[in-house]
């Protein structure tokens, strides 16, 4: 029999594909379980693929990697897409594939398989990293090969194969859970006027229901890259993880976004992130008082274009590694603490301090010179100011012709 490699999460779709792999293609499948970040599903998923018939099962702990390569670099570029997406299950998309295509070697298959559908980005972000890294593969996609027309056919094939699933016509949404965040999407969210209701969500409590403190919180950054929370020097996976906790019992990180797709259409996302929502906000605030005001502004010129890198699937092409480096180079100076207040769902920056801080009290004060002329900036405004006035001049003059 030939072989097959399915990354695989103990959802209703792959917990399908797998046993229509062996039934449909006649394949040999082994089951491939990547933890980064779903907690206890993890060893339930590997205990349901082997019920399901998988010949091998692969558990991979890549946590701390997901965390080191993939959320920090893209916290670095103040990655963003669309203006309020943190990219939490793009990041992990390609580390999955890469470890995909390394067990696939491994184990001599031809083939490797995903649970990704015909209509979103992640069959993208899987395939792009599969013929980067290993262009002898064969994919299947069973999503565009297989008759079934939604999830609601899954569900009626998972019963007739006696598959447990944890998704019910009731309650049909899907939900992708990693270190850096959580999304729901499908079913009953499809129709962007409905709101979510408020046990769906795992990571947060809803800002009402947060404490009537605040919590402050300090954290501290080596070239861009968080290295302790008050005080505490923690590992990658675990300092995403401790402020997963603070920033969800405070209700911070929600989101609730209609974002484009990679293929062309909109789609309604709701996501919990609350850990990266912190880290985000408090990189941005030590920036500001680190990197040069030119260095800041080219950057953040940079960030669409790195976000949709990252969206997109084009994590390990040459132009994202280009950019990845770009980035690392403005974060050598990005040193220094920041204090943050968590309230009921905001994070405020209250505090930044820096070894290499480019700010100066005395330059910017109200109440002492420090070096500065004021009576400079009139030159300076002038000067800024020319083009202005020769515009203004010309119009002005031309209208008195006519």
């Amino acid at each position: 029999m030939s072989k097959v490699v399915l990354a695989y999460s103990g959802g209703l779709d792959t917990s399908v594909i797998l046993t229509w792999l062996k039934e449909e293609k006649g394949l040999d499948v082994v089951a491939y379980i990547a933890d980064v970040g779903q907690n206890e599903e993890v060893e339930e998923a590997a205990e349901k693929a082997r019920r399901t018939g998988a010949s091998a099962v692969y558990v991979e702990d890549l946590k701390e990697e997901f965390a080191r390569d993939f959320i920090f670099p893209a916290l670095q570029a103040n990655a963003v897409y669309e203006g309020t997406y943190l990219l939490g299950t793009a990041l992990a998309r390609p580390l999955i594939a890469k470890r995909h295509v390394e067990i696939a070697r491994r184990e001599g298959a031809e083939y490797v398989s995903h649970g990704a559908t015909g209509k979103g980005n992640d069959q993208c972000r899987f395939e792009i990293t599969f013929q980067t890294l290993e262009p002898s593969l064969k994919i299947i996609a069973p999503w565009r090969e297989w008759d079934f027309k939604g999830r609601s056919d899954l569900i009626a094939y998972a019963r007739e194969h006696g598959i447990p699933t944890p998704v019910t016509a009731e309650k049909p949404y899907s939900m992708d859970r990693n270190l850096l965040h959580i999304s729901f999407e499908g079913g009953i969210l499809e129709d962007p006027w409905t709101q979510p209701d408020e046990d769906m969500f795992v990571l947060s409590v809803s800002p009402e229901k947060a404490p009537d403190r605040p919590t402050y919180i300090e954290i501290e950054f080596e070239r861009g890259v968080p290295a302790a929370v008050d005080g505490k020097r923690l590992s990658p996976a675990d300092l995403v993880a401790e402020l997963n906790r603070l920033g969800g019992e405070n209700g911070i990180g929600r989101i609730d976004i209609v974002e484009n797709r990679f293929t062309g259409m909109k789609d309604r996302g709701v996501y919990e992130t609350p850990g990266g929502t912190i880290l985000h906000i408090a990189h941005r605030a030590l920036e500001s008082i680190t990197l040069d005001r030119e260095v800041m502004h080219f950057k953040d010129s940079l960030i669409t274009r790195y976000s949709e890198g990252v969206y997109n699937g084009f994590w390990y092409a040459p132009e994202m590694e280009l950019l990845r480096k770009t980035v690392a180079a403005t974060q050598e100076s990005v040193n220094g603490t920041v204090r943050c207040k968590l309230y009921k769902g905001n994070c405020m920056v209250v505090g930044r301090k820096s070894p290499t801080s480019l700010y100066s009290p005395g330059i910017v004060s109200f109440e002492k010179a420090g070096g500065y002329r004021q009576s400079d900036a009139t030159g300076f405004i002038r000067l800024n100011a020319l083009r202005l006035r020769i515009k203004a001049q010309l119009e002005r003059e031309r209208e008195d012709r006519g």
